[in-house]
């Protein structure tokens, strides 16, 4: 595991020896990291970024619950003009040894969600904090109080064909 193949974002956590209270980790992204994470999700802007997680260990392997917060600016699909937005997201994940791994169940492989790798007795929690905000992220930003009323020309008075109507009525 290494910063070039998990991305800008990354606070590898040993999780082997967790206490049996577990842990709490608090991640925040530097802003040369909410520059990079903004380029590479295609954002004007990431002005703060943190995770606030608890390790805890599971049967499994380790179990991770928190939340991932964010300040980013976005672009108006409708207008084209950034705007400012907070993403919050909740995160709730498990992490197990590639060996420790139960195979797949005969089930419908939508309902079967495998655990991440737990990676020389590490997880990433910068790059879990990274992934929580892209799923955060609305493909379709909107800025808040724009609505996109699309009007079909040919339904109006204002169309070419409108007046070609008029006369066409005339007759």
């Amino acid at each position: 595991m290494t910063p070039d193949t998990v991305g800008p974002l990354s606070r590898p956590v040993d999780v082997m020896n967790l206490p049996p209270q577990g842990s709490e980790v608090h991640v925040a992204a530097t802003e040369e990291e909410c520059a990079a994470l903004a380029k590479d999700f295609g954002l004007p802007g990431i002005r703060s970024l943190s995770g606030d997680f608890k390790l805890k260990s599971s049967v499994k392997g380790v179990h991770v619950t928190g939340t991932v917060k964010a300040d980013v600016t976005q672009t108006c699909v409708v207008t084209l003009e950034p705007f400012d937005s907070v993403i919050e997201e909740e995160v709730e994940v498990d992490f197990a040894e590639p060996s420790g791994m139960p195979p797949e169940p005969p089930t419908e492989m939508h309902e079967y969600e495998p655990p991440d790798e737990i990676v020389n007795g590490q997880v990433d929690l910068g790059a879990l904090t990274a992934e929580f905000l892209a799923l955060g992220l609305d493909p379709y930003p909107r800025k808040p109080g724009v609505d996109f009323n699309y009007r079909d020309p040919a339904d109006t008075d204002d169309s070419p064909f409108a007046a070609l109507g008029k006369l066409k009525s005339k007759e």
